[in-house]
């Protein structure tokens, strides 16, 4: 993956002389200066995590940013996640004016809008609400066959409903 020039630098654990700790509070701080201080906004909607926090009293779209796993009792941090903490924010106040991929899956009654990078190498996802964004993810894609999926989801809601669900809009809303 290339650094492009629009995206925030990356959040080194080296930056911290490899003291986990004050990384891991460097990173919060980025996260809550970017979504808690401050909300991005995509096409006059805020974006906002969920306000339910984890027993350590940080977020739980926090934890999601910076962690994988399928259960929340399973998620593991994930360095890469933790690096690119200021990307997700970029991105969401760039989607339009950058053209950057973005399309909406179904997810059981909730609409995820995702947000990927050009080369499919970032994706952040949010739940589209009444007014608002709940920030959800945002994941590295290492694998070339995972990259392919998420522009065959892309390119097929560009092809058959991107017109029908944006009035024939170009932009993420309803």
């Amino acid at each position: 993956m290339t650094l492009l020039p629009w995206l925030p630098a990356l959040v080194l654990l080296d930056q911290y002389n490899g003291d986990w700790p004050k990384y891991c509070d460097a990173v919060y701080a980025s996260f809550c200066a970017d979504f808690i201080t401050s909300k991005p906004k995509l096409n006059g909607w805020t974006v906002t995590p969920q306000k339910f926090k984890e027993p350590d009293g940080k977020e739980q779209a926090f934890w999601h940013l910076i962690s994988e796993g399928i259960t929340e009792a399973d998620r593991t941090p994930d360095i890469r996640r933790y690096e690119r903490i200021k990307w997700p924010k970029s991105m969401i106040e760039k989607v339009l004016a950058l053209s950057l991929p973005w399309w909406y899956e179904p997810r059981g009654n909730k609409q995820m809008l995702h947000i990927a990078l050009e080369d499919f190498s970032y994706v952040v996802v949010m739940s589209r609400r009444k007014g608002y964004f709940l920030l959800w993810t945002a994941y590295c894609t290492e694998r070339e066959s995972r990259r392919a999926t998420l522009r065959g989801k892309f390119d097929s809601f560009t092809k058959m409903a991107r017109a029908a669900i944006t009035g024939g809009s170009e932009t993420p809303s309803t």
